[in-house]
């Protein structure tokens, strides 16, 4: 009892300084300070000018110790729930009539960001993205640091919030986590993914409902992700739920053909014709649709089944080559991502040797994919024979995540390395920040030098694109170009590209 009378008064409190430190207020301020004087002289205007600072002070309104803390970062409540935070705003909300909305807010590559600047560097992102998401919003909305990377955003209660304004105010959120973040000598990109639930759309009635209508659009962004946005809709909640990869459905989805790739092209920035597509992993699943290679993937490593993926992966790209050239549509290669499983087989050349032999397709038009932290982490002869084998029998190397492996000169020598992929955190923004073009542009000297091509992923703007090209990269892939679609989707994807190329302005490369 005495604790709801304590919740009470300090509702009551916060009730009264909102009113006097709100806009409202401040709109009619001189107006009473000039009916004061008006109707009791100067004793009546002495009052109300004394008595109002007053009053704002007995409330707390100057008791703002931490800059923002008590009304916006909700440092002072981190013990509190956030269920509990929620069912009190919902309370309020029904006491009102008003409304509200839950959001959550996850760091794209948190875990890539940790591995490459440290825990400490990681935390300093974290400070600064939780302060600038308090300029977004609004002074009564809550914001709660959680566990890596991960924010929750409570709105104060509001007279009216669609779809419209709650995906607006995502989008803003969204920004102001883009903006590049300064730390010692370097400048550090993310972008974040958005999950959020109205109050008008939860499936309960309290705050632990909508907290998890929440997480399961959270969830179903993440799938989609980077940068994406996702509202609640019903029937998420079960689907995520059930979305717990077992080894066995895993194993049985791989013989099953549910798991395929999706192909993803790789464009010129001289003609802007298609120069290639990436393979990548997808769980079409018959009941729960597209399983994100982030679920099932690390389930299939560590039940030892990545050597297998890469024989179904294989067995389609070259499948699709095929198919691509009988239906006359010009696709040079395909890139095939080879884990450090498969690399270790001592029989891989042999194994790629006898599929191409099988299929009728040159070798170079096999694009080996190996993530730059094989490359740089790796003392193994076998990983060593096995890429320098593939590069002797014609297929092409690509370093993957190139700039996020800290791989050395002589290990993309001595790994025979054709291709470099920049990683997407040196794309982001590359059109708007002078850092960013600094370190591509390093990056695409060290390969002119090397002989070697170069392919920006992660390319997401036409702005990206452009810059990409004037500064000299080859190629270029990601979300701004396509995003990974099925096979069948390619051939229409394909003729439709070619068809704007003709009346599509030339972008030239410095010097050209």
């Amino acid at each position: 009892m005495a604790s709801q009378y304590a919740r009470r008064i300090k509702r009551l409190r916060h009730q009264l300084r909102t009113t006097l430190a709100g806009p409202h207020a401040l709109a009619f301020l001189p107006a009473i300070v000039l009916g004061a004087f008006w109707i009791g002289g100067e004793t009546w205007l002495l009052a109300v000018s004394l008595g109002l600072p007053l009053i704002y002070a007995l409330v707390g309104g100057f008791d703002q110790t931490g800059s923002t803390g008590s009304i916006n970062r909700a440092d002072d409540v981190q013990d509190v729930p956030l269920d509990r935070l929620l069912d009190d705003v919902l309370t309020e909300c029904a006491q009102k009539s008003r409304t509200t909305a839950s959001f959550l807010l996850t760091l794209d590559d948190f875990d890539e960001l940790v591995d490459r600047y440290g825990q400490a560097a990681a935390q300093t992102v974290i400070t600064r993205t939780a302060d600038r998401l308090v300029g977004a919003l609004r002074s009564g909305d809550r914001i709660l640091t959680m566990e890596r990377g991960l924010f929750a955003v409570v709105l104060a209660p509001v007279r009216h919030l669609d779809l419209e304004v709650a995906i607006q105010l995502s989008g803003r959120l969204q920004q102001a986590v883009e903006e590049p973040i300064s730390m010692d000598s370097t400048t550090v990109f993310m972008s974040c993914s958005v999950g959020f639930c109205t109050a008008s759309r939860n499936p309960g009635n309290g705050g632990t409902d909508l907290l998890a209508a929440t997480q399961a659009a959270l969830n179903e962004a993440c799938n989609n992700a980077p940068s994406a946005i996702r509202a609640y809709a019903e029937g998420m909640q079960c689907e995520s739920g059930t979305r717990s990869v077992l080894a066995d459905e895993a194993a049985i989805a791989l013989e099953d053909g549910q798991i395929r790739p999706w192909y993803q092209p790789q464009i010129s920035t001289d003609t802007g014709l298609v120069t290639g597509f990436e393979a990548l992993a997808r769980w079409v699943h018959p009941e729960r649709g597209v399983i994100s290679p982030a679920e099932f993937l690390p389930v299939l490593e560590d039940s030892g089944q990545m050597e297998r993926l890469g024989e179904v992966m294989l067995n389609h790209a070259m499948t699709a080559l095929n198919d691509w050239d009988k239906a006359g549509v010009t696709v040079p290669q395909v890139g095939v991502n080879f884990a450090s499983q498969e690399l270790r087989n001592p029989k891989l050349v042999e194994k790629i040797r006898w599929e191409l032999d099988r299929f009728d397709i040159a070798a170079e038009r096999l694009s080996v994919e190996v993530l730059e932290t094989v490359v740089a982490a790796s003392p193994d002869d076998t990983i060593s024979r096995s890429i320098n084998g593939l590069a002797k029998l014609g297929c092409h190397i690509d370093l993957d995540d190139f700039g996020t492996g800290h791989a050395s000169i002589s290990s993309i020598r001595r790994f025979a390395v054709g291709r470099i992929k920049i990683d997407r955190s040196f794309v982001m923004k590359v059109d708007r920040d002078p850092e960013q073009q600094r370190m591509v542009a390093a990056i695409l000297t060290m390969a002119e030098r090397l002989d070697l091509d170069t392919l920006a992923e992660g390319v997401e703007t036409v702005g990206e694109h452009a810059m990409l090209a004037q500064l000299g990269c080859g190629h270029v892939q990601g979300f701004g170009i396509a995003r990974p679609m099925p096979l069948e989707q390619t051939f229409d994807w394909i003729r439709a590209h070619n068809a704007k190329l003709e009346d599509a302005p030339k972008i030239c490369r410095t010097g050209d």
